[in-house]
Parts: C-alpha cells; structure tokens; sequence
C-alpha cells in the first residue's frame, strides 16, 4: 500500500534537501522521485532545494498525465521508465554528485577495483551510452546501464541510484559518489588492480545475507 500523498511530499523534500546538505547536489540539479499508486511523485524542474515545498512535488500517472502546481523534473522519463520495468524499486535519485560525473565525462565503468562495488549489485557499475538530457534516448540508455544494477552513471551527466524506498536510493547514492572519488584517487597513482568475476562472485553471495538477521 503507498504511503498517503502528504507523506510522500515531505519525504522527497527531505532526500532532495539532503542531496544538497552532503554535497550530492547543487542548486536544480538532479531529481527524486518515489513510486506513487501506478505512476511516481517526482521533484520539479528548475526549483533549488531551498525553495522547495511539499506542494511543489508533481504526481505523474500510469498514462504519463502530470498533476501539480509546477512542471515536473525534466528527466521523468527515465524516472517512469524505471519504475515500469522495475518493480523491484520504490525510489530513484538523479544527482550530479561530482566525482560520479567526472568518471561519466570520461565515460567510463567504474570496475571491481574494490569489493564494494557489489553494492551496486554487479561485478561493474555501468556508464550508459550519451544522450541529451530529458530525451526518451537517455531513458533507453539508463536503462540499458541499469540492467542487473541498482545505480549506474550517465555519460557527460551524472548518476541514478535507486532502492526499495528513498533512504535506501540516498544511502546508495551517497556510496556509489564514495566509490567514485576512492576509484578517481587510484587513477591518480594507475590503473587499478581490478578483482576477477570469482571473487565478485563470491562476494555478491556474501551480500546477500550481509546485514540480515541470524537463523536460529
């Protein structure tokens, strides 16, 4: 069942707001959203996070109606697109957080230079394809870069993370922009030193019971 309308406003004011606070973000750039009944609530276009307000979150519907006093994100598309073919997700984050998109300028993967790229859900974490902001393109292309992943870079963009709810999606975020600056410092020095598909796939199989709670 989704949480009621006002809930959901405040809690994409509090992650965008956030995304700023930590330096994940600045000024309009990137956007939040949450999945709502059969479509999302997203963050609007072109409003910084210090002018942000609860009201100002745009609800768009399974058809792709937009309901709201502002226009919605530029990049909704995306946004609907992964909901559509992801049911595993219930948030998505979009940030320009800046050593994911120094490495997306580059276009560039980010490999398994460390094991905590397994939280990302794969052996890599994906650059998609170029594509101009806000086009069914890069819809397609995050998509392409998402397939089997819970975050992936945009090239010449930025980066999406996504997750269950909006914490998980930020908590993410905030880890994939901590890999990006640890794999930035390693390129400093050299290539890195990248673990092979055995050992990542033994850690995937580490991660998933990572942090739950012990059979008795």
């Amino acid at each position: 069942m989704s949480l009621p309308p006002r809930t959901l406003r405040f809690d994409l004011l509090r992650v965008a707001s956030d995304l700023t606070r930590i330096g994940l973000n600045k000024g309009t750039a990137g956007n939040v959203s949450v999945r709502f009944d059969d479509g999302l609530m997203i963050t609007p276009s072109g409003v910084p996070a210090a002018r942000l307000a609860p009201a100002l979150m745009v609800e768009i519907d399974g058809r792709g109606n937009f309901h709201g006093e502002a226009a919605p994100s530029s990049e909704w598309r995306f946004h609907r697109d992964i909901y559509v073919n992801r049911p595993d997700v219930g948030a998505v984050i979009h940030t320009h957080a800046p050593f994911c998109t120094a490495i997306a300028c580059q276009r560039r993967d980010i490999p398994a230079f460390h094991y905590m790229i397994a939280v990302a859900g794969g052996k890599d974490i994906r650059c998609s394809r170029y594509a101009t902001f806000g086009t069914q393109e890069l819809s397609d292309a995050a998509l392409a870069a998402l397939e089997g992943r819970r975050a992936c870079l945009l090239a010449n963009h930025g980066m999406i993370a996504t997750g269950p709810n909006l914490d998980a999606a930020l908590k993410l975020a905030q880890e994939v922009e901590e890999l990006a600056e640890q794999f930035w410092r390693v390129l400093q020095i050299g290539e890195p030193i990248v673990l092979d598909d055995a050992e990542m796939d033994r850690v995937l199989e580490k991660f998933r019971t990572y942090g739950q709670p012990r059979k008795a």
